[in-house]
């Protein structure tokens, strides 16, 4: 199903004036790839930069698990209810950036009003640890939660997956590894995939951006590609890599969640008519003027998105 969420004019406008904004404010900062990864690390953990600062809920907590790359952290934010089940929680942060604490407020509400158990992976970083590390972290802590990890967290045996941008690819990813590598192909009941890099050669949407400084631009992205296969000889288009060339069979019904302002548009365009063309359900939202991580904002954009997931998510334990 392909589905294009409409809202008022207003609500365009509210969203074409906040890129606007974003655009000015990015552009007075220092390219991305000029700044040492760490120090844009701590800068976002202290709220600088271009998203809202981050906001640790008393609910959550860390839980420590075995993994190849040794201990393995997860953030776990229960529902205050019985659960239904978990979500497995990949962030984005293009394979570089990002963390597992770094967005409580939407596994509060992905616990609250989808009555899932929020799992989030703190996964190894490039490029002090390049590929395979993250996805190797993101299998161990998959394969964690179907054997053992209902039990440990005291909910059903009932499991979805999803992240965003470069979560989005490492959820797909993951899907593959544990249908292709461990014969779990109806392990996970749904996938949410917000605004994923699927291509990390490019599509067009993502090759024709240039450097509109618009949360991502040309040159971003080409560095957290560079950082994130450093020492790597791996084929740009592998699936582990690039899971849009992925033979994309027997995976979970999907959500997939992009705005139409966002340099990857055509990643989620492209797999989700793969997604469906392999015969998976498929439901595929696009925002007007979305930009690329828009949902993190506060716009009523972000909401109508924010609501669709929680109620896909909702559903795919329920049923």
């Amino acid at each position: 199903m392909i589905g294009v969420d409409r809202f008022g004019l207003d609500d365009v406008a509210e969203t074409r004036a906040f890129n606007e904004q974003l655009e000015r404010l990015q552009a007075s900062l220092p390219p991305l790839e000029t700044v040492p990864p760490a120090e844009t690390r701590a800068a976002r953990k202290d709220g600088a930069g271009i998203f809202p600062p981050p906001v640790l809920v008393p609910q959550g907590r860390w839980l420590e698990i075995p993994s190849r790359g040794g201990g393995l952290r997860l953030r776990v934010v229960p529902p205050s209810g019985e659960a239904r089940g978990a979500y497995l929680h990949i962030h984005g942060g293009g394979f570089v950036l990002g963390a597992a604490d770094e967005q409580d407020t939407l596994l509060e509400a992905i616990a609250e009003h989808a009555g899932l158990c929020a799992v989030s992976v703190e996964y190894r970083l490039a490029p002090e640890h390049p590929y395979p590390a993250g996805p190797d972290d993101c299998e161990d802590a998959a394969l964690w939660l179907v054997e053992r990890g209902a039990d440990e967290l005291g909910v059903p045996a009932r499991f979805a997956i999803g992240g965003e941008s470069a979560g989005a690819n490492l959820s797909v990813v993951t899907l593959l590894r544990l249908r292709d590598g461990h014969g779990l192909s109806g392990a996970f009941a749904a996938a949410n995939l917000v605004f994923g890099a699927y291509d990390l050669g490019g599509t067009p949407s993502r090759r024709s951006w240039g450097d509109r400084p618009l949360v991502l631009t040309d040159s971003g992205m080409a560095w957290f590609a560079r950082c994130y296969l450093e020492n790597s000889d791996a084929a740009m288009h592998d699936p582990d890599l690039s899971p849009l060339h992925a033979d994309l069979h027997d995976l979970p019904p999907a959500l997939f969640t992009v705005g139409t302002a966002d340099a990857l548009l055509d990643d989620t365009l492209f797999m989700a008519a793969r997604w469906q063309a392999a015969g998976n359900v498929t439901d595929l939202r696009v925002y007007e003027e979305g930009c690329h991580g828009f949902t993190a904002f506060p716009l009523a954009v972000a909401e109508l998105a924010n609501a669709a997931q929680l109620a896909f998510l909702r559903d795919a334990v329920s049923s």
